[in-house]
């Protein structure tokens, strides 16, 4: 009776893990479970549909932007040949699922063989142990990138809260956190399109009247790609706006199907909102009115998405030497710090945080939206809220790295200290909620 309640458990804390993202997700399936799975834990996850699924026949794959959970539970573990396994759930899944596995501590196989021993579990026994290394060799064997590797369960009991505390901070401590009863592993199946996907270029504009036609002349044109440009202008104090009408009725750039709107509230992260929300094309993407990221690199952002090196695509501007003037010194030091400590909570590779470029695919706006009205408003910036639900939803992320001017016309509307003092809270936000899975103190 002990052992099933321990089991019982882990398997709550397995589920709340996959919960993370699959609440957000259109469906979850099941697939081929073993005969010692009571589906305990499949019952516990959140999402609008589930099925099982025991005869991979019946999988097929869906379009791209729909998002499925594909649970593999200790598969893995019992698989005599995961490479096959996953050779052949990727002929049958889209773009858009994630494979989900549960697999047991490598590292302590020995306490299962005990367990099986003494009797405290049912008696299965684990044919295969699997190293993180060995899970993404696997990956890149069978054309998936693992897109997380979360460890859950380090006291397989919640006596009074304190199971519950601890199981909530190890996985923030670094070599403790591999002390895990369990692993849960997210993969994504790199896949291009077949097709060229629709884009909308959104570009927010304050006091920026000197830079909104130089946009539109320096955008690339990009064969087979149907492209529409939002301007959102918000609150200027110079023309602006009149400039934005004025070059959007221009009969050159009606090949980019301009609209022109103006937000209803104040701040950079309302006038993207507001452009997203108007954006009726595939993929929507951010460029500065500033031009400090060059529209000649959009592009670039736009295959890495289509070749399906990633889902969010996130621009770098660390990388290569910028243009004098381009970013003050203690500006680039305070980058350098949000994006190593993003990289840290989210557990993905973020080279620079606070790049206003970033592409995803417009139905996965609407996932943040779900995504952020459960965390919390918190990012009057709007890069914050693209980067935590990309990561948290699991969509793999890449840096595009561009090369950072310096402006030719107008004033920054960035003030560092106060910014910086909002970024840092935000930045304690997600570790709190994110890291340690509770709110932070008020």
């Amino acid at each position: 009776m002990a052992h099933h309640r321990f089991n019982t458990y882990i398997t709550g804390l397995i589920a709340a893990e996959i919960n993370r993202f699959s609440t957000y997700y259109e469906s979850a399936l099941q697939l081929l479970p073993l005969p010692s799975d009571k589906g305990e834990m499949f019952a516990e996850v959140n999402c609008d549909e589930k099925a099982v699924m025991d005869d991979l026949s019946d999988l097929n794959p869906l379009e791209d932007t729909v998002r499925r959970v594909l649970i593999l539970n200790g598969n893995f573990n019992h698989g005599a040949d995961i490479q096959e396994l996953l050779t052949q759930i990727f002929d049958k899944i889209g773009r858009g699922d994630r494979i989900v596995a549960v697999l047991c501590n490598p590292y302590f196989r020995w306490i299962y063989r005990v367990a099986n021993a003494l009797r405290l579990r049912e008696p299965d026994d684990h044919v295969t142990f699997v190293t993180n290394a060995d899970l993404r060799n696997l990956s890149k064997l069978c054309n998936y990138e693992t897109v997380r590797l979360r460890n859950v369960g380090f006291i397989p009991f919640s006596l009074f809260g304190v199971g519950d505390f601890i199981n909530k901070i190890m996985p923030a401590i670094p070599l403790f956190r591999w002390l895990s009863v369990a692993s849960v592993v997210v993969m994504r199946p790199i896949k291009q399109f077949d097709t060229k996907p629709s884009l909308s270029i959104v570009i927010p504009a304050r006091n920026e009247s000197g830079n909104i036609e130089n946009g539109l002349k320096r955008l690339p044109k990009m064969d087979g790609v149907d492209v529409e440009v939002i301007f959102v202008e918000g609150n200027s104090t110079d023309d602006t706006w009149e400039e934005i009408q004025r070059v959007v009725a221009l009969e050159e750039y009606q090949y980019l199907n301009c609209l022109a709107l103006q937000q209803p509230g104040k701040g950079k992260k309302d006038a993207t909102m507001t452009g997203f929300d108007a954006a009726t094309k595939d993929i929507v993407t951010v460029l500065d009115a500033d031009l400090t990221m060059p529209p000649e690199s959009l592009p670039r952002f736009y295959e890495a998405y289509r070749s399906g090196q990633a889902d969010m695509v996130n621009g770098t501007r660390l990388m290569y030497p910028m243009e004098d003037e381009a970013m003050r010194f203690l500006n680039r030091l305070g980058n350098l710090f949000f994006a190593k400590a993003l990289s840290n909570i989210l557990d993905v590779s973020i080279g620079d945080s606070l790049c206003g470029t970033k592409l995803f695919s417009r139905r996965d706006h609407y996932r943040y939206l779900r995504w952020l009205s459960d965390f919390g408003d918190f990012d009057p910036f709007g890069d914050f809220q693209m980067l935590f639900p990309g990561a948290e939803l699991c969509l793999g992320t890449v840096d595009v790295p561009v090369v950072y001017k310096a402006r030719t016309y107008g004033s920054t509307n960035i003030n560092r200290f106060r910014d910086g003092t909002i970024l840092l809270k935000m930045t304690w936000q997600g570790f709190a909620k994110i890291k340690l899975g509770a709110l932070p103190k008020s």
